[in-house]
């Protein structure tokens, strides 16, 4: 487990920094379940990590590892649920929050998968609850589409042989790293004389550009840890650990052709639609701040990189809530992105990790609980599948992120898939108990930056 995975992990048992998450499919209808259990089967030999469990140290002086289950059973992972019969999707979004509230059993693989029969039509839901440990937003939709299939009739029955992985032991976790890290004692220090004289020679070789980067450095670590000029707004102070899930659907074309109007991305345009949203939800109670402070990830997964596993870095920016023109809110939001992502200190969090998982457990929930509830809201957005799929045997409709909620008023994730964009939202419900008004106010905002599209005379 990295060390950056292992802050996720040790700071999972307050619900404020709580890293478990839901993807949520809608089936046509219910699919077959040998087949379902087949494809599992086949993603957890592709992904053996699904079969194996995360084991503590006695002593947090390493990181925790994965360890393979002696006993492991599918069927305690995979299972079938009923709504009453004719449920709609809000009756579907209540059970995903009773699911959220009930914790997954950490001693045993961080997951489970749950069929979800009664809603109306004779559709079916399917429900992928993992911990974030296991993989972020891209490592998610590959491990699906290992998962699914292009046609409904493919995918044929077979069995799979269950991976078999060494059985690790507190002790022997503890043991086995601290022997490692003597063992390389010598070389690490010989490793550190190197680069030493590396940097030594660079220096004399280049003393203006080394002090410049230098320089740069430090500076672009100043701008990463003070996180954006923006006071929260007074509407947005966190109030529960509650969870509130809602959906969204706004046409892919439609979303392409705004941000392509103005030289954006569909990202930009996505963000600047839930920001314009946030500000007509203040108008209504007639206050709206200049800028709110806003988290997202930028992705650093790279094509040859394995799968599931988190390649990620958070990032937060002050966001445009005051300008009520789209095509100045998303040329705001573009410059951030791309500046951002050049900044050198982006990954500062993968060299801090190794020392503040050394921390004590409350002392790291502490310190996640102050960075994450310093935003007013985390959004993402996830490039999905852009053609239809099938899960045994079941076309999917529709694919939802519902995501954790880490000290912000809203958590709100995009999920494309077949030339829909899918919107889920984790809102603290003591904070929006007006639901239609923000999911209006949302519908407002996208209606904004829609706007921006050519119409179709001048198009022609």
């Amino acid at each position: 487990m990295s060390a950056w995975e292992a802050l996720m992990w040790r700071a999972e048992g307050d619900a404020r920094t709580s890293s478990t998450g839901i993807l949520v499919e809608i089936l046509e209808g219910v699919p077959d379940w040998p087949r379902l259990v087949a494809a599992h089967r086949h993603l957890a030999a592709r992904f053996p990590r699904l079969c194996e469990r995360v084991v503590e140290p006695p002593i947090p002086l390493v990181q925790p590892t994965w360890s393979g289950v002696a006993d492991f059973a599918l069927d305690e992972h995979l299972r079938m649920a009923t709504l009453e019969p004719g449920s709609d999707e809000a009756d579907l979004l209540r059970f995903c929050e009773d699911l959220m509230a009930d914790p997954l059993d950490l001693s045993r693989p961080p997951w489970e998968a749950v069929i979800v029969t009664g809603l109306k039509s004779g559709r079916a839901a399917y429900l992928f609850r993992f911990h974030h440990s296991l993989t972020d937003g891209l490592g998610l939709i590959q491990l699906m589409t290992l998962a699914h299939a292009a046609e409904p009739t493919t995918s044929p029955l077979r069995s799979y042989r269950t991976p078999v992985h060494p059985v690790v032991t507190p002790w022997g976790v503890l043991a086995s790293r601290v022997g490692q890290q003597l063992g390389r004692g010598p070389q690490n220090v010989l490793g550190q004389v190197r680069a030493g004289l590396r940097l030594a020679g660079r220096i004399a070789e280049h003393p203006a550009q080394t002090a410049r980067e230098a320089t740069a450095f430090a500076s672009s670590l100043s701008r990463m840890l003070a996180g954006p000029d923006a006071a929260g707004s007074p509407l947005l102070a966190t109030q529960s650990t509650g969870v509130r899930f809602l959906t969204l659907d706004v046409d892919l074309a439609d979303l392409r052709a705004a941000s392509q109007a103005v030289g954006s991305s569909v990202n930009d345009a996505f963000l600047a639609a839930i920001v314009g949203g946030m500000r007509i939800y203040h108008e209504h109670y007639g206050t709206v701040p200049d800028t709110i402070p806003l988290a997202m990830p930028v992705s650093l997964r790279a094509q040859d990189d394995p799968l599931g596993g988190n390649k990620f870095a958070g990032v937060r920016m002050a966001a445009p809530l005051a300008e009520p023109d789209p095509r100045k809110r998303m040329a705001i939001i573009r410059e951030f992105v791309l500046t951002v992502r050049d900044e050198p200190a982006l990954r500062f969090l993968d060299d801090l990790s190794p020392v503040l998982t050394k921390l004590p457990a409350h002392a790291i929930i502490e310190l996640s609980a102050s960075l994450t509830s310093a935003s007013d809201l985390q959004v993402s957005n996830i490039r999905g599948i852009g053609h239809p799929v099938f899960l045994a045997g079941q076309q999917v409709l529709r694919t939802y992120p519902l995501g954790p909620r880490p000290g912000v008023a809203a958590m709100v994730a995009m999920i494309t898939y077949d030339g829909v964009c899918c919107v889920g939202l984790n809102v603290d419900p003591a904070i929006f108990n007006d639901t239609d008004l923000l999911m209006s106010s949302l519908e407002q905002g996208f209606t904004e930056v829609l706007a921006l599209r050519p119409d179709e005379s001048s198009r022609s």
